[in-house]
């Protein structure tokens, strides 16, 4: 591994942890900032997850999420780093509107370019 590995695998860690972060504050416009203008983010929706191009659909599908669940909380399981790649494997959480508590596990796999998420595949189980 070469230094210049070492700085991207820092960089990408730190963009992803903070995006995550970011996302768990159910703030559309802490999560923007983030946004390549280009991104791409494809959700979980069966069977291939629907694909939003471009940071404002990407923006608009991620204020949807935050909208469908006001007291979901993605916890981080294990993140895996090469360059400018990253899997995250996460839990979701929630209380549904009867009270009942859910979950789901998943992963998502991102390309952070300049700094920036330039992709964000997401994939759950079950």
């Amino acid at each position: 591994m070469t230094s210049s590995d070492t700085t991207n695998d820092t960089t990408t860690l730190a963009v992803v942890t903070a995006f995550n972060d970011a996302f768990n504050t159910r703030n559309v416009d802490a999560v923007d900032r983030f946004l390549a203008e280009d991104c791409v983010f494809e959700g979980t929706t069966p069977p291939d997850g629907e694909r939003h191009a471009g940071r404002a659909a990407v923006r608009d599908a991620f204020a949807g999420v935050f909208a469908g669940a006001v007291d979901g909380v993605f916890t981080t399981e294990e993140t895996i780093v090469a360059g400018e790649r990253a899997v995250v494997r996460w839990r979701y959480d929630w209380v549904a509107h009867d009270g009942r508590p859910g979950h789901v596990r998943g992963v998502d796999v991102f390309t952070i370019r300049d700094g920036l998420v330039a992709e964000k595949l997401a994939y759950v189980k079950g």
